[in-house]
């Protein structure tokens, strides 16, 4: 891939921190978002209960969080020391209950059973279910093996539920999927920013401070039917907030492009020396003029012209300071999400922002390591190196790295929803090895799920915390946190960053690596998985040279020296790349593709029986899952259990009382929660946070529909039902005999 050094070899990135620099205890990165803030560690004199030392949590001073935190952030050390911390593996027995037993018996066992299901039913008779908060090293050698040792193909991770639109998209019409492509310091000079479908406010408050400069000149524009934290910061001057009717994204963008082009706003000057299919792109926006885009996405047609003239102002080829195109889950989480990704890329090529210094596009990666994780091998179709594994070549370049013969590796798998769909079917996997998931809260229809991990002959679970998909397992296997293990994560610019220990793991928890290690020795593969977390990466390195996703001029070493680099790093004197795209897009002519794209009904529309669109998110005070947050106090007390959000007029509409319970009902399952009402939401639209077990799950609300170009489940597009949730029927009076008898 073209790349451009903004750095001479050797020195360190501004705002970087090598290793040693903190003044006392350890330089390491928050274990939450894509942000992966930086923050110092140091112990407290005492210990806890665990033996382990206490950690404090301090900010520290890097280019994404400049020394902020979130209040994740500030109480993450407290996951470390949860009560029931998992210490040592667990074994269920033919009385359903799990045990705690040995290393030994527990990876004996494990291996007896993974080679009888292979012997059996063929390799792919076990899958494999990833996450994206794993280091670089352990997705790497996750991927490796699944396709090494057990030589099965089905591999996949939650990720997919994350950035597969993003990156599907990116890749089809600019060549390459690294997130932002610039770094996040660089927002602060545009003078417009279109924000689609991102609460950053609340899934990651640190962000808000890059937009204090586009603020302060009114040009950052947020679309999301809530009027959510993020929108707020749109108030008084400081922008614009459009709440589209949920689904309904895509039309947003199209009329978009209709006015660039009708206006003849478009950087025409760009668009010739550096893309292709103008003229299939303008026949598709055509078509989206901004009052039919209106009737269908409930913006007004004088706002969709303001936006897309705002963005022309700030765009370079006017003399604007800058602007960018930035998309979340909010508009990535359908069954059209890569169209709509593709439309806002197209847009940013129309205006001349991608490649180019001061403006550009870039989808806001979500996991802490969503990025690193399909980069290196968690992702059902790719190889070490964001490597193709149809790729003739590719295959050939990662086989001589691992000591296998290319033909030996297995072909593409199949994305998450659908290779959970499978679990215990007949054609279907008949074991399953979970590594930082939790599947059961945070999959899409979460009781198809439970039903199809229920008919395994094994499920194997390795997790800190006993969480929901924890408790199900067959076999269940104490792993190491954070801040116990050494590693590297790549955060949402594509910045390669260092986790470093900082206490020693309670009792019998162990990497993932070392659980690799002696799981593949037991199966006949004793070499080739080091548990050093140094010595992976050191592969890792090796496995990428040459791909896009280029770390081989990376190390330990190198990275604790000069600090945090942006890949490709494609030698060892390279400085990174802050800024890809610039020389060049890797397509096979250097140009981007303007895609057209056509709006579809959701997978799941509105009927009689179920009028409201229901969205689903995240809160402030939880992450993910909620497996490591609902395990701090302080965020549990702030945001205990789940909750519907809706507008006054519906809840009007419907008889309900704020706090009072509600039903919700779609096709795939029904819930009670307490109702929030708010006149922050559109009318049509309830909201739901999907953090929560158990009867408060929002994905047994959420249907396994897919897009069908990158897998993504339809998260944000659900029809629903509202009513108040029965009442339940006082007990009548009992007079007792003693009481009768005074009368």
């Amino acid at each position: 891939m073209p790349s451009t050094p903004s750095a001479p070899a050797g020195s360190v990135p501004a705002g970087t921190t090598p290793a040693g620099s903190a003044s006392s205890g350890t330089a390491t990165h928050c274990p939450y978002c894509a942000l992966q803030c930086a923050q110092t560690l140091t112990p407290v004199a005492g210990g806890g209960a665990d033996g382990a030392p206490v950690l404090t949590v301090e900010g520290r001073d890097f280019p994404t969080n400049q020394g902020g935190l979130c209040r994740k952030g500030w109480t993450s050390a407290e996951v470390l020391t949860a009560p029931d911390r998992l210490t040592a593996p667990q074994l269920r027995g033919a009385d359903g209950v799990l045990r705690e037993v040995s290393w030994d018996a527990a990876l004996d066992h494990v291996a007896t059973h993974l080679r009888e299901q292979r012997e059996r039913r063929g390799a792919d008779a076990v899958a494999v279910f990833g996450g994206g908060g794993l280091t670089n090293e352990k997705a790497y050698a996750l991927g490796k093996f699944t396709r090494v040792v057990l030589g099965s193909r089905l591999i996949d991770y939650n990720g997919r539920f994350c950035m597969s639109a993003a990156a599907t998209a990116s890749n089809r019409s600019l060549g390459l999927d690294r997130g932002l492509p610039f770094p996040l310091p660089d927002l602060a000079g545009a003078d417009c920013v279109l924000l689609l479908g991102s609460n950053l406010a609340a899934t990651m408050p640190p962000f808000v401070q890059h937009l204090e400069g586009v603020r302060s000149r009114g040009g950052l524009v947020v679309t999301d039917p809530r009027g959510s934290a993020t929108a707020a910061l749109t108030a008084e001057g400081a922008g614009v907030h459009l709440a589209p009717v949920p689904g309904t994204d895509l039309v947003v963008l199209l009329a978009l492009l209709h006015v660039v082009l009708a206006e003849d706003l478009v950087d025409y000057e760009y668009v010739a020396a550096r893309t292709t299919g103008l003229a299939s792109l303008r026949a598709s926006a055509a078509a989206w003029w901004p009052e039919r885009a209106e009737a269908v996405c409930g913006v007004p047609a004088r706002r969709l012209r303001q936006v897309a003239r705002m963005l022309a102002d700030a765009s370079p080829s006017r003399g604007g300071r800058g602007a960018y195109v930035l998309t979340g889950r909010g508009v990535e989480q359908s069954t059209q999400g890569t169209a709509t990704v593709t439309a806002a890329i197209d847009l940013a090529l129309l205006l001349g922002l991608v490649g180019r210094r001061g403006s550009g596009y870039g989808p806001l990666t979500g996991q802490g390591n969503g990025q690193g994780g399909r980069e290196h091998g968690l992702k059902a179709d790719q190889l070490p190196g964001y490597r193709k594994i149809t790729d003739p070549e590719d295959r050939a370049h990662v086989a001589a790295v691992w000591g296998v013969d290319p033909e030996s590796l297995p072909g593409p798998g199949v994305p998450a929803v659908e290779l959970l769909g499978m679990l215990g079917t007949a054609g279907g996997p008949s074991a399953l090895i979970v590594c930082g998931a939790n599947p059961v809260v945070s999959a899409p229809d979460v009781s198809r799920v439970r039903e199809r991990l229920a008919a395994l002959d094994l499920l194997v679970v390795l997790d800190t915390v006993p969480s929901e998909t924890a408790l199900l397992a067959d076999v269940l296997l104490p792993v190491t946190q954070w801040a116990e293990e050494e590693g590297t994560m790549t955060n949402l610019e594509g910045r390669v960053i260092r986790r470093r220990r900082a206490r020693e793991a309670p009792g019998g928890a162990r990497s993932e690596l070392w659980i690799l290690r002696e799981l593949a020795a037991r199966l006949g593969v004793p070499r080739g998985f080091p548990a050093e977390a140094s010595a992976v990466f050191d592969e890792l390195a090796r496995a990428s040279a040459g791909g896009r996703a280029d770390y081989s001029g990376l190390s330990h070493e190198r990275l604790d020296r000069e600090g945090s680099m942006h890949w490709p790093v494609p030698a060892p004197g390279h400085p990174g790349t802050p800024h890809a795209l610039l020389d060049g897009f890797p397509t096979a002519d250097g140009r981007a593709r303007l895609i057209p794209v056509t709006h579809e009904d959701p997978a799941d529309p509105l009927r009689a029986d179920a009028p409201l669109h229901l969205v689903t998110g995240r809160l402030l005070e939880q992450y993910q899952s909620g497996a490591q947050t609902r395990r701090v106090p302080s965020l549990l007390a702030a945001r205990p259990a789940a909750f519907a959000q809706m507008h006054p007029l519906l809840a009007d509409l419907l008889g309900i009382e704020d706090g009072e319970q509600v039903l919700l009902r779609t096709r795939s399952g029904e819930l009670r929660v307490p109702a929030e009402v708010t006149e922050e939401i559109r009318p049509d639209t309830v909201f739901m946070p999907f953090h929560y077990p158990g009867e408060g799950s929002a994905n047994l609300l959420t249907g396994s529909a897919t897009d069908p170009l990158s897998g993504m489940p339809g998260f944000k597009v659900t029809a629903l039902e509202v009513l108040p949730a029965p009442r339940p029927v006082p007990a009548p009076d009992v007079v007792t005999v003693q009481q009768r008898s005074a009368v």
